[in-house]
């Protein structure tokens, strides 16, 4: 059984207090059960969320990939395209994973990818380049809740599907992150865009 805290208890968690005006959402106020939250008096709105995120890969892996670019193997346009599809479909299955998520309609979902490699000053006289796969996912939808969920979920499914084309030689080395929503649009809380 969950337990409930104190009516007037005000927990601290690094810098943000929080008190029992704020509550999750997704769990009943009467029973402390899990709970879809009703939609039905929400008006339907134009809504977008773009989410982002990377699967760090090792040097072999990367060089796989930039050298077969042009290649006659397409290589990388392979595993990028594959990812890509394996995102879309991700976003449009989310209400089947994510148990309180609503299933809704998308309008839109678009998934792009691109390989990147950087050096840091930091970074370089350690390891050298770090070499990654960007991934970036905008859903959008014409109704009554968010879709930042389904948004995440393209970004982590193509994170995975990358990881899954590409552990024959970078499996114990690759690593994902940085997965988070970087902007959002619609609905009562409006526009916001990560600093």
């Amino acid at each position: 059984m969950l337990a409930r805290p104190p009516s007037q208890q005000t927990l601290r968690f690094s810098s943000t207090t929080v008190s029992q005006a704020q509550r999750l959402t997704h769990i009943s106020k009467k029973d402390g059960k899990p709970t879809m939250v009703s939609i039905t008096d929400k008006p339907s709105t134009s809504r977008s969320a773009t989410a982002s995120g990377r699967v760090r890969i090792p040097k072999v892996a990367y060089e796989l990939l930039s050298n077969s670019a042009d290649g006659a193997s397409g290589t990388k346009g392979n595993v990028l395209a594959v990812a890509q599809l394996a995102g879309i479909m991700a976003a449009k299955k989310t209400s089947d994973l994510i148990p309180l998520c609503h299933p809704i309609s998308l309008t839109n979902v678009d998934v792009q990818l691109a390989l990147r490699t950087t050096t840091s000053e930091a970074t370089a006289l350690e390891q050298g380049a770090i070499y990654y796969i960007t991934v970036e996912a905008k859903a959008e939808v014409n109704g009554a809740t968010g879709v930042e969920m389904e948004a995440l979920t393209a970004v982590n499914v193509a994170c995975l599907t990358i990881w899954d084309m590409l552990k024959a030689v970078a499996g114990k080395d690759m690593v994902i992150e940085d997965v988070k929503v970087t902007k959002k649009s619609g609905g009562k809380s409006g526009s916001w865009i990560r600093q």
